[in-house]
């Protein structure tokens, strides 16, 4: 071939790469722009007031993903109607909870170029109280049940818990005097006697106990361990294996985490399971699908974790006591929080 049927054949090359861009970026164009218009059949949504109070009406507020003006708000729906019609806040949320009239907002704030994240405390009436750039993409976030202590974990590296090369950040934050532990990895962790020292220690998955005391997931060596820890001392100890993204119990005396269990596929590992703290004993519950989740308690006794869905995710409940059976709570939804 001459030199300038290779050129022909070069401009051909980059006229077709150009097309295929084209109709990418178009593509991905007419996705956002159909994520803005209300589905068919989906939750009303309409604007409104929604409040973290305490007290008051019991209430579920979520991340609606339902597509419409309003997906990614923080919405309210009445606990006895979850399917009902949704009061939207104007407030998004990738990541968030609540708990004592306090909220935690992970967001994503949009660049041209790349993206960077904020952790926004946020108070009953959803004002922003204080908020901490973040090192990368949210994942958890948990409050503790008075209000005043948060934590959150975001992926520093990877993009899957079900793969190896990840890393985490994990924070804890003072809500009312604005101390922040920024890592973890600080803390003193004792495992069956001796201090664990790892460069590739991570954690995630917080959940309190109360202000002081919580439960977290660490990962070294392979193995993932439940860890108790303790705010004031940064110090924690690792109570068992195979224990990822607990969840305490309202009454403080089980977990609900997901586990690995042998057989399963490599990408879809996990199974939702409870421990009892006082025996240690665990059980399966009766969802046998993947659960990607940190498990919230609607009261105490059941789970509520979502999973994937026509719009991005949905709310399944299931007992506790492994008994039942998994029903779909809330289409169109993420991270929730029970209050009132």
């Amino acid at each position: 071939m001459g030199n300038r049927g290779k050129l022909l054949v070069l401009v051909a090359a980059v006229l077709v790469l150009a097309c295929v861009a084209g109709v990418s970026v178009w593509r991905a164009a007419d996705r956002a722009d159909r994520k803005n218009q209300v589905q068919a059949g989906g939750p009303a949504v309409r604007s409104g007031t929604v409040s973290l109070a305490a007290s008051g009406p019991h209430r579920i507020v979520f991340r609606s993903m339902a597509w419409g003006p309003h997906r990614d708000e923080l919405t309210t729906v009445p606990a006895n109607a979850p399917n009902g019609p949704r009061t939207a806040s104007g407030v998004k949320c990738l990541r968030f909870y609540a708990a004592g009239g306090t909220g935690i907002c992970l967001q994503a704030e949009r660049g041209a170029v790349t993206d960077s994240y904020r952790a926004i405390v946020l108070d009953a009436g959803l004002h922003e109280v204080r908020h901490v750039d973040l090192a990368g993409i949210p994942t958890r976030a948990r409050v503790s049940p008075s209000g005043r202590m948060v934590a959150w974990t975001v992926f520093v590296g990877g993009d899957s818990y079900a793969g190896t090369d990840f890393s985490t950040r994990t924070s804890i934050l003072d809500a009312r005097t604005g101390e922040l532990q920024s890592t973890l990895e600080d803390y003193a962790v004792d495992r069956d006697g001796k201090r664990v020292r790892a460069a590739d220690v991570n954690f995630w998955g917080v959940t309190f106990a109360d202000d002081r005391h919580f439960y977290a997931t660490m990962a070294t060596g392979g193995h993932t361990y439940l860890i108790h820890g303790d705010v004031t001392t940064k110090t924690a100890v690792t109570l068992r294996t195979n224990v990822e993204c607990p969840s305490l119990s309202p009454d403080g005396t089980r977990i609900a985490f997901k586990k690995r269990v042998a057989g399963a596929s490599p990408d879809a590992p996990w199974r939702l399971y409870v421990l009892d703290l006082a025996t240690m004993r665990e059980h399966p519950v009766a969802e046998h699908r993947n659960v990607d989740d940190q498990a919230v308690w609607s009261d105490d006794s059941t789970l509520v974790y979502s999973l994937p869905g026509d719009y991005g995710s949905d709310l399944y409940t299931v007992p506790a006591d492994g008994s039942g059976a998994p029903r779909l709570l809330t289409a169109s939804a993420l991270a929730p929080a029970w209050l009132g």
